[in-house]
C-alpha cells in the first residue's frame, strides 16, 4: 500500500536491487539519481515510479518502487523516439510557418507526426528538416512539463491557429490533467514523459517516408500529411536498422512473388490471393508436409463449412466479441422479410470442430481427440492493414483442436511444443521467443475459469523447459495463449505458432463426454497452430530465403537445358526420367546460348540446372550446375536422377542417416 508523505514520516523509495533510500521530503528523479552517484545522475533520462514512467524533474511525493532510466535501459528507445517526434514537429513549424501539428506517437522502430499544411511535403524536404532537427538537438533546450488550465490551453492553441490541438483538449475527459511541454518558446500538448532536454535525443535518427492520413483515422475528416521517422540510441543501431530495412526491401515477398511468378493480388478481390502454378506448387508442398507431420502425431483431418447461421457464432461468443472482424451475410427470409436470416463466414475453425465432436456420444476413452483442418477462413481486415500475404482477408491455417481432459492438458501441451520445434527445424527456423498472453479486458467466462486456464499454460511451459515472458491482456476472448516467435534471416521476429487453453467454448457450445465415472463432463479444448496461416508463413518464408527455396519446396527443382539442337531428343528423355522419379522438372530447348539460359534460370532461382549437349547425349550423362555455383558435376543419368530424387525429398521423408 502506498504511503503518502506526512511531516513526521520519511519518503521511502525502493530501488530495483531491494535497497531503500529515505528522504525527509519530496524529491525529483534527478535528486534520487544524484543520491546514488554522480555518474548515474549524468546518465539519467527519466524515472520509473511504481511502474509509471515520469520526467526526471517531476517530484516524487509518495513511497514506491523506483528505477532510474538511462540510455541503456529498454525503455530508453521509447523516450528517444517520443522526443524526436516533438523535435520533428518543432523543426517543421520553424521551416514551414503556418503548418499545424496534430499527433505524433511512437510506433515500432520509430515514430510519426501528422501535419496539416496546404502545400504537400516532399521527400526532398527531408534533408533540410533533418538538419533543422540536429540544430534543435544541439541547442540542448530543456523539456519542461507544465500543467495548464483547460480553457487557457484551448485559448493558447486557438490563438496560434492550432485548431487540431484545441479539438484534442476539448475532447479530453474533464478529469484529465492538461499538460503542455515547452522546448524553449515552442510548446506542444503532451502527456509525456520526456527526457530532460533536446540534447539527450542524440542524432541517430532519420526521416523515412511520407504518407497521407485522415484526422483521427476517419475518412470523413481532413487528409493530413504524415512524416515517418526512426530513432535509435546511437549511429551503430541506426545503421543496423537501415541495413535491415534495405535488405527487407530486397526480400519483399510481393516483389519476389512477382519476379518468380508465384502469385498476385488485385483490388477486385482485396485481401485474397491469386496463386499461379508455381506458387500453388509451393503452397501444396508446404501443406502436404504439415499434413504428414500432424497425421504422424495422431491427428485426424476434417473439413467444415465456411458459412454458418449466426446462431452458431452467437453461442460461441464470436458474434458479440469478434463480430467486427467477421464478414456477415443477410439472407432473405420469405417468412419474415423485415428480419433477414443472418449468416457469417467463419473467421476460425473452432466452432465447426465442436459440432463434429458433438456428433454421437464421446467417451473418456476417445480423448485426447486431435482434430485438424486446412479450412478457408475469412476475417474483415481493414483495407489499410492488409499487406501482401502477411495480412489477408482469406486464408488457411494449419489449424487443429485437441479435445482432452484437464489431466491431459500438460502432456498434450508438451507433445505440441515438441512437434512445433521439430517442424520449425525442418523449415530452417528455431523458436526465438515465447510469450504467454493472458486475459483480455473483453472476454468470455469467469475469473475462476481464466485462473485455471492460465495456470495450466504456466505449468505446461515450465514442464517443457521453455523460458517465456508475459504479453498482458492479449489473450483470445475465450482463453489465454502461448505465442511462439521465430526469427528470420535478417533478424526480424514473427509470431506464428500458438497454443490456447479454452474451458469456455466447450461449455458455450455444450460439448460433453462420458467420464470413467459414467457421468457427463466438459472437455478442455486446446486451440493450436504451428505455422499460423499458410499464407502468412509463406510470405515470411519467401523473405527469409529471398526466394532461394530449399530444394524440396522449390516449385521447379530442376531445369534441363540443351547446349545444341541435336541434344533435344536426349533432353526430353532426361525430363521424362526426372518426372517419373517425382522430381519437379522443366526443359529449355530454346535456341539461345547456354550461358543465356543459365543466367535466365538463375534469375528464377532454380536450384539445379542439368546441362546436356551432344557429348552428354552420346555418353548418357548430365552436367549438374547448382544455383549460385560455377562448378559442374558430371554424372551418369541414372546416378544423377537417383541422387537428386533423394535430395528433393521433404525432411520428414528423408532416410535416416
Amino acid at each position: 500500500m502506498q504511503q503518502t508523505l506526512s511531516q513526521n514520516m520519511p519518503l521511502r523509495l525502493t530501488l530495483p536491487d531491494g535497497n531503500v533510500k529515505e528522504f525527509s521530503g519530496p524529491v525529483t528523479g534527478l535528486d534520487l539519481a544524484a543520491s546514488i552517484g554522480a555518474g548515474l545522475a549524468k546518465a539519467a533520462l527519466a524515472v520509473k515510479w511504481n511502474g509509471e514512467m515520469r520526467d526526471l524533474m517531476r517530484l516524487i511525493e509518495e513511497d514506491g518502487k523506483v528505477e532510474i532510466i538511462t540510455r541503456k535501459s529498454p525503455e530508453a528507445l521509447e523516450l528517444i523516439r517520443h522526443d524526436t517526434a516533438h523535435i520533428l514537429a518543432e523543426a517543421v513549424q520553424e521551416l514551414f510557418p503556418g503548418t499545424q501539428v496534430t499527433i505524433g506517437p511512437n510506433i515500432e522502430n520509430g515514430f510519426y507526426y501528422d501535419f496539416a499544411r496546404d502545400v504537400p511535403f516532399s521527400t526532398d524536404d527531408f534533408p533540410k528538416i533533418e538538419a533543422k532537427m540536429r540544430e534543435i538537438v544541439a541547442r540542448d533546450t530543456p523539456l519542461v512539463r507544465e500543467v495548464w488550465d483547460r480553457h487557457d490551453a484551448i485559448k493558447f492553441f486557438e490563438a496560434k491557429g492550432e485548431k487540431y490541438k484545441a479539438e484534442l483538449i476539448r475532447d479530453l475527459p474533464g478529469s484529465e490533467t492538461i499538460t503542455v511541454y515547452a522546448q524553449g518558446q515552442w510548446k506542444d500538448l503532451c502527456r509525456g514523459p520526456h527526457m530532460p532536454s533536446t540534447g539527450k535525443v542524440g542524432t541517430a535518427f532519420k526521416l523515412t517516408k511520407l504518407a497521407g492520413a485522415y484526422w483521427r483515422g476517419d475518412s470523413n475528416n481532413a487528409m493530413l500529411q504524415r512524416i515517418y521517422g526512426t530513432a535509435w540510441r546511437d549511429d551503430k543501431e541506426l545503421q543496423a536498422y537501415l541495413t535491415m530495412v534495405d535488405e527487407a526491401e530486397k526480400r519483399d515477398h510481393r516483389k519476389i512473388g512477382k519476379e518468380l511468378d508465384l502469385f498476385h493480388m488485385q483490388d477486385e478481390a482485396a485481401g485474397s490471393v491469386f496463386w499461379h502454378p508455381k506458387g500453388w506448387t509451393l503452397y501444396r508442398a508446404l501443406e502436404n508436409y504439415v499434413r504428414r507431420r500432424i497425421h504422424g502425431a495422431g491427428y485426424v483431418e476434417v473439413h467444415t463449412p465456411q458459412l454458418y447461421d449466426s446462431s452458431i457464432f452467437k453461442a460461441s461468443g464470436h458474434w458479440d466479441m469478434y463480430g467486427d472482424n467477421m464478414f456477415k451475410v443477410a439472407l432473405k427470409n420469405e417468412a419474415d422479410p423485415e428480419h433477414p436470416q443472418m449468416l457469417g463466414l467463419k473467421p476460425m475453425n473452432c466452432p465447426g470442430h465442436v459440432q463434429i465432436f458433438k456428433q454421437g456420444i464421446k467417451s473418456y476413452r476417445d480423448l485426447p481427440l486431435r482434430m485438424a483442418e486446412f479450412g478457408n477462413c475469412h476475417r474483415n481486415e481493414a483495407h489499410g492493414a492488409m499487406h501482401g500475404l502477411i495480412r489477408v482477408r482469406q486464408f488457411v491455417q494449419d489449424d487443429a483442436h485437441i479435445f482432452c481432459t484437464e489431466d491431459q492438458i500438460q502432456n498434450e501441451s508438451l507433445k505440441f511444443c515438441e512437434l512445433l520445434e521439430s517442424v520449425y527445424r525442418d523449415l530452417g527456423f528455431s523458436v526465438a521467443r515465447v510469450r504467454l498472453a493472458d486475459r483480455p479486458a473483453v472476454r468470455a467466462g469467469s475469473n475462476e475459469i481464466w485462473d485455471k486456464a492460465e495456470n495450466a499454460l504456466h505449468s505446461a511451459l515450465k514442464a517443457a523447459g521453455l523460458a517465456y515472458d508475459m504479453n498482458p491482456g492479449d489473450g483470445a476472448f475465450y482463453g489465454p495463449k502461448i505465442e511462439f516467435y521465430l526469427r528470420d534471416a535478417i533478424g526480424r521476429e514473427w509470431q506464428c505458432g500458438t497454443l490456447q487453453v479454452d474451458f469456455n467454448m466447450p461449455e458455450r457450445l455444450d460439448a460433453l463426454y462420458v467420464g470413467e465415472d459414467g457421468q457427463k463432463h466438459r472437455p478442455v479444448m486446446l486451440h493450436r497452430a504451428i505455422l499460423g496461416t499458410l499464407h502468412r508463413f509463406l510470405g515470411i518464408l519467401i523473405e527469409d530465403c529471398a526466394g532461394k527455396f530449399p530444394l524440396w519446396l522449390a516449385p521447379v527443382q530442376v531445369v534441363v537445358c540443351t547446349i545444341t539442337n541435336d541434344a533435344e531428343i536426349y533432353a526430353n528423355r532426361v525430363l521424362s526420367v526426372l518426372t517419373k522419379a517425382g522430381i519437379r522438372a522443366q526443359i529449355d530447348v530454346r535456341p539461345e546460348k547456354i550461358n543465356a539460359k543459365i543466367r535466365d534460370h538463375s534469375l528464377q532461382k532454380i536450384p539445379l540446372i542439368l546441362v546436356v549437349g551432344k557429348k552428354e547425349a552420346e555418353g548418357e550423362t548430365v552436367a549438374i550446375r547448382r544455383f549460385g555455383g560455377e562448378a559442374q558435376d558430371i554424372m551418369s543419368l541414372g546416378e544423377a536422377v537417383n541422387s537428386i530424387a533423394v535430395e528433393c525429398l521433404p525432411p520428414d521423408l528423408k532416410p535416416a542417416i
